[in-house]
């Protein structure tokens, strides 16, 4: 079941185990912005590009008290491997179950060489310091998304003040 999760709603609750061992929720972000995203696979050419593109703007993203949450539903361990194999600087969280992935309503059936199957929507959500959803990307094309979000949270941020 797709579930269209509106600008100005709260989040869905999450916790999901992390790369480097744990696990995250959207609780330890409570008083930080967050952006999450959601890729369909580790290793692939668009998620790579995706992933390093977050990873050589996180100096940005910090400095703006943001934090970058990857999801997919690989697991921890193919995570860790695809984190070591590019150096990436992003968490990755592994959704193996698809609850959080569902809860954002990023499982779409997809259409590829008249072929019908389920899989991940690559979505980006940015989320507020109070846990509420404050802008989505559907359908995201990596090439220049990483610096829309960016400028998107910079618009958002200078609006607080």
């Amino acid at each position: 079941m797709n579930k269209a999760i509106a600008e100005g709603s709260n989040a869905p609750q999450f916790t999901l185990p992390i790369n480097g061992g744990g696990e995250t929720s959207l609780a330890d972000y409570a008083g930080r912005w967050l952006v999450l995203y959601f890729y369909p696979k580790d290793d692939t050419s668009g998620c790579t590009k995706e992933a390093i593109e977050f990873t050589n703007h996180l100096e940005a993203f910090a400095a703006l008290d943001t934090h970058i949450l990857g999801v997919s539903k690989d697991s921890v361990k193919k995570h860790e491997n695809f984190i070591e194999k590019h150096g990436l600087g992003v968490t990755l969280g592994s959704d193996e179950g698809l609850d959080t992935i569902q809860a954002f309503g990023v499982w779409v059936e997809k259409k590829m060489y008249g072929r019908v199957s389920m899989g991940i929507e690559r979505s980006t959500f940015l989320i507020d310091d109070k846990g509420v959803v404050q802008h989505v990307w559907r359908k995201v094309r990596v090439p220049g998304h990483v610096e829309a979000v960016l400028e998107r949270l910079n618009e958002l941020k200078a609006g607080e003040s």
